[in-house]
């Protein structure tokens, strides 16, 4: 689990090599997250080559080597052949636009064969925060790589909020939800809170009571009866527009 400066310091690598081919150097690392100092930089580097993230080469100017990425992104950029692709199935359409209906889908998510994506609906805004409105009803299609769709039928929901940072999800991210009435504790799902407000967050399960926890300390968890919580679907995926 990386906090929101590791992620946006292993991104910022990631597309400058991908860009040059070579690493970015410290000043330029330090100034692309507004730090004061290097040392800061070296913090960040040295947490994400502890976790796996990234590997220092010896005895190179900048020496520095992707390993992986979060697998919420890895898997948004795997079907892509080319960066042009991949930005193509990571960015969600235009707020208010719509894809054009397949009379033949029946409302059903739509393959596009070509692109290795499916269209699945865009139900509106979810609170990554404070609890908000509920679903809302279709607002647009959006392409998501298949190799991140399971079973069953699939939603995409804009995310507000940053109380789940440390789970790797930010404001304006675009989650990929699995419909589904039942989740393990543990989980990450969109619950619906007293028929009226709908969230993002870890499901936990205390006795009789259903605790929705946030990925972020500045947010308390909240606890409900388990009658006045309905679990909508489950986290699958994670789609960012940088």
């Amino acid at each position: 689990m990386l906090t929101r400066k590791q992620h946006e310091l292993l991104m910022f690598i990631h597309e400058r090599v991908r860009e040059t081919g070579v690493p970015p150097s410290f000043d330029e690392m330090k100034d692309a997250l507004d730090l004061k100092s290097k040392s800061g930089i070296h913090r960040l580097i040295t947490a994400l080559a502890e976790r796996g993230f990234l590997r220092r080469l010896e005895k190179r100017a900048r020496a520095l080597e992707i390993v992986r990425l979060p697998e919420n992104v890895a898997d948004t950029l795997r079907p892509a052949t080319s960066r042009t692709q991949a930005q193509r199935l990571a960015a969600p359409p235009a707020r208010g636009a719509r894809a054009p209906s397949d009379p033949r889908s029946g409302g059903s998510p739509r393959r596009h064969e070509s692109e290795g994506a499916t269209s699945v609906p865009v139900l509106g805004r979810i609170a990554a925060g404070t609890p908000i409105e509920a679903l809302q009803n279709k607002i647009a299609e959006m392409p998501v790589p298949a190799g991140m769709l399971g079973r069953g039928e699939h939603f995409a929901l804009e995310v507000t909020g940053d109380s789940m940072i440390n789970a790797g999800i930010l404001d304006g991210d675009t989650v990929v939800i699995q419909q589904s009435p039942t989740a393990d504790t543990g989980q990450i799902v969109v619950a619906l809170i007293d028929n009226s407000e709908a969230t993002l967050k870890r499901l936990r399960r205390r006795g009789d009571s259903i605790a929705l926890e946030a990925a972020n300390p500045a947010y308390e968890t909240r606890l409900y009866g388990a009658d006045r919580v309905r679990i909508q679907g489950k986290l699958v995926g994670l789609i960012r527009r940088y």
